[in-house]
């Protein structure tokens, strides 16, 4: 299948394909046929990204960044069999991204690196001129929120959250119900991040996936870094693969938007028991007060009058869920149980219907039409859209689909529900990002860009 998607991309079909998911605005004058592009952070997810540049004809790899030379190493050997010319490198301390970036014959730039540094490289790379694209989360306070929409706005350097899961194909095709109507006006959501990710948090420093209980300096991986977000905070720190889906069926920052939230959370139990089941009582991380609760619920008001709940659960044994819901007032749909329900229609009045029949007469045009050519992109081919959606909205130099905006209101779950859970489940309200934007902004024809 690989080489289907080579040839898909040497055929140069892929540049209708962008429009998919790009919003309906003017084109710039000029697009550039070859974008150049840096990668910041070549860990796991940075080299799924690389993976994915690397089978277009489009895209010209001239730096990677990461300061763990095996990494490095990683990224040079991906290229060098795909035998494309050697990328400059970075990485001999922890600011020597900030070289890469004075690069001028680099248009763009994907930043993958742990949560911390997401604002501050992203606000570097847009003052440097770049087309920046970060992962999720984009931001970890509300401070970091601002930044990157005064530093869009400042700079005019566009800026993109790479949330995959909007690509997923059942969630594109829900995106095809909700916009023709299928569930009436919307009323309710539900998502989440529900992933049992304890072995990811506590590895033995030889597998990605152990069964240990190091983190930190002794860790390995994501535990070297996202362990220590549950010991000094009690928030929901990974909002957004449940509630970017959902705040686009709603419209969020294009004619609704979030207007406040209450979290709260349970007591932390899961990290202490994994500790003492895998490492014993004694080991000396069993003595660690694990802040974060291990299931954090927030409830979201809109404008528009819609509520949505999203739930964070990565401490506890669970099988792994979104646990998206969609309801309005002719039907539901909810992903667990892949099950459905559209009043008139439905098999058996009050009655579930499966929904497998439901997402494959919706199934979103752009899935129809180049499902095999995303299939060995990981993540069920999620992420080949997603670098579309960025390759082609930087090679027009417009804004991309999921913006600063998205970016910013999206993260700021973190540290809202972070206060309303020490608040006793407060309310805290959302700040305007758009500066009142929101009212006049259109929602994306995602139909119509794509005919």
């Amino acid at each position: 299948m690989a080489l289907d998607r080579r040839e898909f991309i040497r055929n140069s079909t892929i540049a209708g394909l962008g429009l998919a998911f790009l919003p309906k605005i003017g084109f710039a004058n000029s697009v550039k046929q070859t974008l150049n592009i840096g990668f910041i952070g070549m860990g796991l997810r940075g080299e799924e990204h690389l993976k994915n540049a690397l089978f277009r004809s489009d895209i010209q790899v001239i730096a990677i960044c990461d300061i763990d030379p095996n990494r490095l190493k990683v990224g040079r050997e991906m290229i060098e069999e795909k035998g494309k010319s050697p990328a400059l490198e970075f990485g001999k301390d922890d600011y020597d991204y900030r070289n890469l970036l004075k690069l001028k014959e680099i248009d763009a730039v994907i930043i993958a690196t742990p949560w911390l540094w997401h604002t501050p490289m992203s606000v570097d790379a847009m003052k440097a001129g770049k087309y920046t694209g970060v992962e999720v989360s984009a931001a970890m306070t509300m401070e970091e929120c601002w930044d990157l929409v005064n530093t869009h706005e400042a700079t005019g350097s566009h800026l993109m959250i790479l949330e995959n899961v909007n690509y997923r194909r059942d969630v594109m095709a829900v995106l095809n119900m909700v916009r023709q109507n299928v569930f009436g006006e919307l009323l309710h959501m539900r998502c989440g991040y529900q992933h049992d990710l304890r072995e990811v948090k506590f590895n033995d420093g030889i597998h990605a996936y152990g069964h240990g209980v190091e983190f930190g300096e002794k860790g390995f991986s994501e535990a070297r870094w996202r362990t220590q977000h549950s010991l000094k905070r009690n928030a929901d720190i990974y909002p957004t693969h449940g509630l970017g889906p959902v705040a686009t069926y709603v419209n969020v920052n294009r004619g609704n938007r979030f207007i406040s939230l209450t979290s709260h959370a349970t007591k932390s139990r899961g990290l202490h028991k994994h500790i003492v089941d895998v490492g014993g009582e004694d080991h000396p991380n069993a003595g660690l007060k694990w802040k974060l609760g291990d299931i954090v619920t927030t409830t979201i008001d809109t404008a528009n009058g819609e509520t949505i709940i999203v739930t964070h659960d990565t401490n506890s044994p669970r099988p792994y869920s979104l646990g998206f819901r969609v309801q309005g007032t002719n039907g539901i749909w909810e992903v667990d149980g892949n099950r459905i329900y559209i009043e008139g229609e439905a098999n058996k009045p009050h009655r579930w219907d499966d929904a497998t029949a439901w997402l494959e007469k919706y199934d979103h045009p752009l899935w129809k039409r180049f499902a095999s050519e995303a299939e060995g992109a990981g993540h069920g081919g999620m992420d080949f859209f997603v670098m579309n959606a960025f390759v082609e909205s930087a090679k027009r130099q417009i804004a991309p689909p999921l913006d600063a905006y998205d970016a910013a209101a999206w993260s700021s779950i973190t540290p809202l529900s972070e206060a309303s859970i020490a608040g006793g489940g407060q309310v805290q309200y959302f700040p305007d990002f758009t500066r009142g934007k929101w009212i006049k902004r259109k929602p994306y024809n995602w139909m119509k860009d794509i005919y």
